[in-house]
């Protein structure tokens, strides 16, 4: 698939984005794993929350889906109550999947085997093997080169560990996490910089014996064992309003409504409102950083919805200027930065962004797609081994600082969707190759665009 997107007219309108694709995936594997019934409303379906939906219904946990509303029924079976499935779990292009559950897998008593698609296949996963080794799992990589797929063997038993994570990710914290809920004594994960608690409030809502301690921000954090996970009872099923279950909502994403902030702050004469986006402040970097740029973003009707911050986010076009980017910004928007290198092009002066070498073991190596993509559309950019340097528009540019051409996305949903936006601020047309994967994590992200009056059009390869 292929998207071509002309510039046209300004952004308007309410819009609400994808649902949250990483508390969708956690919202399944605690629900599965909990005793009792769970509620997800809002749930992500795109392919890889889909993956593991279908995962944990191969370990034999009865999810049941309702119509158009994304709200599903899952009947958990408790911490001990998974089946060994049928062979393989294929979980597509979903590293989060993976890790995760990586964790959980570690500690049941029977084998299995951890796959996806050719992109998952060759990103390394020795930074959850080490650890989980260390609790006592069985845990390989089948090639050697750690790299999926993961072998798993029965363990006698896990231990509790005290691990200090080499760099930050809430990833691997949450797969230790999960596997501390089945190991003996206390688990405890620490990071050098602050990592998304997604998992951590997962955690408590399921009524899991979580701690956090260290210097109060959250950097530590740990899980004792031998406890159990709690959702509803199932009481009073079918009367529609939940009594007797856990009900949990999902916020839009800010990761998939990055890319709409970007395109209504560099798109001159957009105003746009995203609709109950989940603000959570271990990930919101990427508004911190737009308003460092001088982008005019409000949050209005700020709220908590199932222990999850959110808010209605209004953005409008703004000049921007060119900023450093730290390490320490960078964690907290990890997967913003396709989107904010869009918004550096646009900036007057140039941005550096530092410290995401972790950006070149994602879906793609993002630095060098972005780079690659960033030079076809005319931008100055240097490329260093841990990050970008953007060199914006200067005085008298023009309408915009892209000017048309072809984008190949390296089969990235990120990649694809950061460049479709920059088609929106170009001169000509942009067309972004290799877009099918889009699915994976904003299934409707055409539609959606469409509607916020960004021109869109969907052809084959």
């Amino acid at each position: 698939m292929r998207l071509t997107v002309t510039p046209g007219a300004p952004l308007r309108g309410a819009i609400r984005v994808a649902a949250d694709k990483s508390i969708s995936h956690r919202a399944v594997i605690f629900a599965s794993i909990a005793a009792g019934v769970t509620r997800l409303r809002n749930l992500s379906r795109g392919a890889d929350v889909r993956a593991t939906v279908e995962a944990f219904r191969a370990m034999g946990v009865r999810i049941d889906e309702a119509g158009g509303d994304a709200e599903v029924k899952i009947r958990g079976v408790g911490l001990h109550g998974l089946r060994q499935p049928p062979g393989a779990i294929d979980l597509g292009n979903s590293g989060t999947a993976l890790r995760l559950l990586a964790g959980v897998l570690c500690a049941q008593p029977w084998p299995s085997k951890l796959t996806g698609d050719e992109s998952l296949n060759a990103r390394p996963m020795a930074r959850i093997i080490a650890p989980l080794t260390q609790m006592g799992a069985r845990i390989a990589s089948e090639s050697g080169d750690g790299c999926p797929p993961l072998v798993i063997a029965p363990a006698p038993r896990l231990r509790g560990i005290d691990y200090a994570l080499p760099v930050p990710s809430a990833q691997v914290k949450s797969a230790l996490l999960l596997a501390g809920l089945y190991a003996d004594g206390a688990t405890t994960v620490t990071a050098p910089a602050a990592t998304r608690d997604h998992t951590e409030r997962m955690l408590a809502a399921f009524g899991a014996p979580v701690f956090a301690d260290g210097d109060g921000d959250g950097d530590r954090v740990g899980v004792r064992g031998g406890g159990e996970l709690r959702a509803g009872d199932g009481a009073g099923d079918g009367d529609g309003d939940g009594d007797g279950e856990l009900v949990l909502e999902v916020p839009a994403d800010l990761s998939a409504a990055a890319f709409f902030l970007v395109a209504a702050t560099v798109i001159d004469g957009s105003e746009i409102q995203l609709r109950g986006v989940g603000v959570n402040p271990t990930r919101s970097g990427i508004l911190s950083i737009l308003r460092r740029m001088g982008a005019g973003l409000e949050l209005r009707a700020e709220r908590v919805v199932s222990g999850e911050p959110v808010a209605d986010i209004h953005a409008r076009a703004a000049k921007l200027r060119g900023i450093d980017i730290g390490a320490d910004e960078v964690a907290l928007a990890i997967d913003e930065i396709p989107a904010l290198a869009v918004a550096a092009a646009c900036a007057e002066g140039s941005t550096t962004i530092r410290g995401a070498a972790e950006l070149r073991v994602k879906e793609s190596d993002r630095l060098s797609a972005v780079a690659a993509g960033l030079t076809a559309l005319g931008i100055a950019v240097e490329e260093h081994p841990d990050g970008l340097t953007i060199h914006g528009r200067g005085e008298g540019r023009g309408r915009g600082p892209f000017r048309g051409g072809i984008i190949d996305s390296r089969g990235d949903h990120r990649i694809a969707m950061a460049f479709a936006v920059a088609g929106g601020a170009a001169t000509g047309a942009v067309t972004v190759r290799d877009c099918a994967n889009i699915g994976t994590s904003f299934p409707g992200f055409c539609q959606t665009a469409r509607a916020a009056g960004l021109a869109v059009q969907v052809g084959d390869e």
